[in-house]
């Protein structure tokens, strides 16, 4: 098994990742009517507090052009585009992160000071920023954080090793919850089934039955789509 279907199996079996969203603002405070009404054209399966809160996030901008471009070539080096698989990239990982440190700002330091500290390693080790070092020279740098001891507690563990640690598991989660990476497991949610009521054992067990006429009525696979109907009475019409 390679390293790429290594990763889907882990996914597939610890499929996991929320966003906890609240319609207030850094300071706890509620929004207000004209920022509610600022998120527009937002899906409607979130609240209109949750929709404000997110335009309201996404008018901002944390990283800047190096630090966005630099976050791009590490992310693709975590999960680089391999024959049939897509790149953190194509997935627009960078984004969700982004999104990620404005919704959690307790990440914004540390993601911040990687990114620092990734440039000055490379200059140290070749004369050059990160994202301009060679694919090589920039795994080399990757190699000495990319692998910790898992029985150091993560706060005696060295911040560039936590620090790599986080944007790993960030670019995982921002590609394993995207169309492209939920698509690349296989993953397709609830799906419709076939239901052909209590199975007849059942019901002889306890001695009752169904009325062939709603059963001809309620479990017909062929009106399925149908809304149901029923009279005044509470008669089931169709």
């Amino acid at each position: 098994m390679d390293r790429r279907e290594s990763i889907r199996s882990m996914v597939l079996a610890s499929f996991a990742g929320s966003l906890a969203l609240y319609g207030c603002k850094p300071d706890g405070t509620p929004l207000e009517a004209e920022e509610v009404a600022a998120a527009g054209d937002m899906p409607k399966w979130r609240t209109p507090d949750e929709n404000a809160a997110i335009a309201e996030m996404n008018d901002e901008q944390f990283f800047n052009e190096h630090e966005t471009s630099t976050l791009t070539v590490l992310c693709d080096l975590i999960l680089p585009a391999s024959g049939d698989y897509k790149s953190a990239s194509d997935a627009e990982v960078v984004p969700f992160i982004e999104f990620m440190s404005k919704d959690i700002p307790e990440m914004q330091g540390p993601l911040r000071g990687g990114l620092m500290w990734i440039d000055h390693a490379s200059n140290e080790k070749f004369n050059k920023e990160f994202k301009n070092a060679s694919e090589e020279q920039q795994k080399e740098i990757l190699d000495e954080i990319a692998y910790y001891d898992p029985n150091t507690p993560q706060n005696e563990r060295a911040f560039e090793v936590n620090w790599f640690s986080l944007v790993r598991n960030l670019t995982m989660t921002g590609f394993y919850t995207s169309k492209i990476g939920i698509e690349e497991i296989g993953y397709k949610g609830n799906q419709p089934n076939t239901w052909d009521g209590v199975p007849q054992d059942v019901l002889d067990q306890h001695g009752v039955a169904y009325d062939e006429e709603w059963i001809a009525k309620c479990v017909n696979h062929s009106t399925a789509g149908i809304q149901a109907e029923w009279d005044d009475d509470g008669n089931l019409i169709t």
